[in-house]
């Protein structure tokens, strides 16, 4: 069985100096000839402009991404974890100094991730602190934070936060993946706050 096409119907060349009329010889065809194509040509120039400059982007990302080091993969993941450590406290008082005031917020770690680098990512461990007066100008305001901490997650969780743990090498591969999860999840927190 052939299926017969239908011949094209005539149009009016878009070139307004042409306007000629003319069959289309494929699909999508505007103009009668490869001369008023050069003329129309232009009209297409800053779309094509800007879909060059994309592929281009593109191109710069992916190869940005193939150049980072694993430090700058761990960096990542903090700062998708951080920002996922505020959106799930927020609207809650700083865990340090219990105010509750309009200042900046962060997410401040019980146990530093210099002295205890393998409870980086614990979010037991990471809680919502006031930026400038607890956590930078009072080193984390530790004598602060501990009885909060005790109030909220236990004395049991924090003797467990207090006490050894094993060392941990994240991979890159690994560190790509929490990233990814973390953004997911401070998404979803913001989606449900918005609902």
């Amino acid at each position: 069985m052939t299926i017969e096409r239908k011949p094209a119907k005539p149009k009016k060349c878009r070139v307004a100096t042409c306007r000629a009329s003319f069959v289309p010889s494929r699909m999508g065809q505007a103009v009668c000839s490869p001369a008023c194509a050069m003329i129309d040509a232009p009209r297409h120039e800053p779309k094509a402009r800007k879909a060059l400059a994309n592929i281009e982007r593109k191109d710069i990302k992916v190869r940005k991404e193939k150049l980072k080091s694993r430090a700058d993969h761990l960096k990542d993941t903090q700062q998708a974890f951080n920002a996922w450590i505020r959106a799930r406290d927020a609207g809650r008082p700083c865990i340090s100094c219990g105010t509750t005031a309009d200042v900046q917020y962060c997410a401040g770690h019980y146990r530093t991730t210099g002295s205890c680098p393998e409870l980086r990512f614990e979010p037991l461990n990471v809680h919502l602190q006031c930026n400038k007066n607890c956590n930078l100008s009072k080193s984390g305001n530790i004598l602060g934070y501990r009885p909060r901490l005790l109030e909220k997650i236990g004395a049991e969780a924090v003797e467990w936060l207090e006490g050894p743990h094993e060392p941990k090498k994240y991979t890159i591969e690994q560190l790509k993946a929490m990233t990814a999860d973390y953004r997911a999840k401070t998404r979803e927190l913001k989606k449900g706050l918005a609902a």
